[in-house]
C-alpha cells in the first residue's frame, strides 16, 4: 500500500520519520521463550520484521487523516532536537524527513485541524512541539491538540515527582499556549471521528476510530508493535505500564475487528503497517489491501 490510500471517504497519508531497527525481539518481550521465537522467526524475516540477529524492525510514523471536514493528524512521532540520551537516533536528531514527508503528502504544518495522541509516550508526541527562538512552541500553529484526560493526568502526576522530559518538551508547551484539549472517551469530532478506550500499555491510551456510521479505519497506537503480538497476543512489551490488561485489550481489540471490513492503520508494524485483521490459526494475522 502507498503512503497514501483511500478508505470509505478518507484520505489516508503516512508520513515516516524512521523505519528501523528498535530492540532485540526477547529485550522487548521478557516473555518470548527462546522456541517460541524460534516457531516464528521465518515468517518474521519474510515480512520484514525482525533481522537476522533477531532485533525487530519497526516504523516510527504519523497518519493523517482527511476527512470530509478537517485534516488530522495522530500520534506526532518522534520530533527534532529533543534530548534523548538513551535513544541515540532519536537524540537531537535534526534531519528534515519528518517535514519532507508532510510536503511530499501535498501538506503544512498550518494544514492541520487536530493533532491527536493515542497516549503521551516519547515517540507519540515529538513533532507536537519545536524549538523556535530557544523556546518549544507548537508545531502545528492552527491545530487543537486532542489530549485523553485519563492520560494526562496520569504523566502530569508522575512528572510532578520526577522529570517525564517528552512531556515538559512536547506537551506542556502545547498546553501553556492554550492549545489543548483535555477529553473523555465520549469525544468525539463530527461524525467521522470517536475514541476507543484501550488501557494498558499505559492507562490512558486509546485508539481513534474514523468513518461515518461504521469504522472504516482504526488507529491503534501501541496497542501492539510488531505482528509476532497477532499470533501470540498475550506477548506484552517491557513498555507497558500494566502489560495484564495490555494484553486484555490486544485479545478484546483483535476479536472486535477480526473479519470485518475496517482498516487497521498500527504505529510501528513495518511497511506497509496497515492491514485488515484476518483469523489465522490460533492467532491473527494483519493482511496488507
Amino acid at each position: 500500500m502507498s503512503p497514501k490510500f483511500n478508505v470509505g471517504d478518507l484520505t489516508v497519508h503516512r508520513i515516516i520519520e524512521q523505519e528501523t531497527t528498535f530492540l532485540p525481539a526477547r529485550e522487548l518481550f521478557p516473555q518470548l521463550a527462546p522456541d517460541l521465537l524460534a516457531q516464528n522467526r521465518d515468517w518474521m524475516r519474510k515480512a520484514g520484521a525482525i533481522d537476522e540477529n533477531d532485533t525487530l524492525i519497526l516504523c516510527f510514523q504519523s497518519y493523517v487523516v482527511r476527512t470530509p471536514h478537517h485534516t488530522i493528524l495522530i500520534d506526532s512521532c518522534i520530533g527534532n532536537d529533543k534530548s534523548r540520551p538513551l535513544r541515540p537516533k532519536w537524540n537531537m536528531k535534526t534531519d528534515d524527513t519528518y517535514m519532507r514527508g508532510l510536503k511530499a503528502a501535498g501538506l503544512s504544518v498550518e494544514d492541520i485541524d487536530f493533532v491527536m495522541c493515542t497516549h503521551l509516550h516519547v515517540d507519540h508526541v515529538g513533532w507536537n512541539t519545536r524549538m523556535e527562538g530557544g523556546r518549544w512552541v507548537p508545531t502545528f500553529p492552527k491545530a487543537r491538540y486532542i489530549f485523553g484526560k485519563t492520560e494526562y493526568d496520569y504523566w502530569a502526576e508522575q512528572h510532578a515527582k520526577a522529570e517525564v522530559p517528552p512531556f515538559g518538551d512536547s506537551v506542556l508547551p502545547v498546553v501553556e499556549a492554550k492549545r489543548v484539549d483535555i477529553v473523555g472517551n465520549d469525544f468525539a469530532i463530527g461524525d467521522h471521528v470517536r475514541v476507543l478506550p484501550t488501557p494498558g500499555h499505559t492507562p490512558g491510551h486509546v485508539a481513534f476510530t474514523f468513518g461515518k456510521a461504521k469504522d472504516d479505519a482504526v488507529f491503534v497506537g501501541d496497542i501492539m508493535h510488531t505482528p509476532l503480538q497477532l499470533q501470540h497476543p498475550e506477548l506484552s512489551p517491557k513498555f507497558d505500564v500494566d502489560p495484564a490488561q495490555a494484553a486484555i485489550t490486544r485479545k478484546s481489540f483483535l476479536e472486535r475487528y477480526c473479519e470485518t471490513d475496517t482498516l487497521c492503520c498500527t504505529a510501528h508494524f513495518p511497511s506497509p503497517s496497515t492491514g485488515k485483521i484476518r483469523r489465522k490459526g490460533n492467532g491473527f494475522s494483519c493482511e496488507a489491501m
